[in-house]
């Protein structure tokens, strides 16, 4: 759909929708997200970089699981 907007890796990393193993995800397929929601975070190095969405609106779709490898440029998460 052209109202859908695609979340991306800004680097290649592995993506984590928890802020750790023991804590809820970020977000769901469901939430209202604003620009600047945190969504996951993508780790290179044991370094870790907050991602957030650079939209508002309602996510339809993650791309990536939970500790899933990516690439630079990937499709994170779909927002509507």
């Amino acid at each position: 759909m052209s109202d859908d907007l695609s979340v991306q890796a800004p680097f290649p990393g592995v993506f984590y929708r928890k802020p750790d193993p023991e804590s809820p995800e970020f977000v769901q397929v469901g939430d209202d997200v604003q620009a600047d929601t945190v969504v996951g975070l993508i780790e290179v190095m044991k370094m870790f970089q907050e991602i957030t969405a650079g939209v508002a609106g309602k996510i339809v779709s993650f791309e990536v699981e939970n500790e899933g490898a990516v690439s630079a440029g990937q499709v994170l998460l779909v927002v509507r």
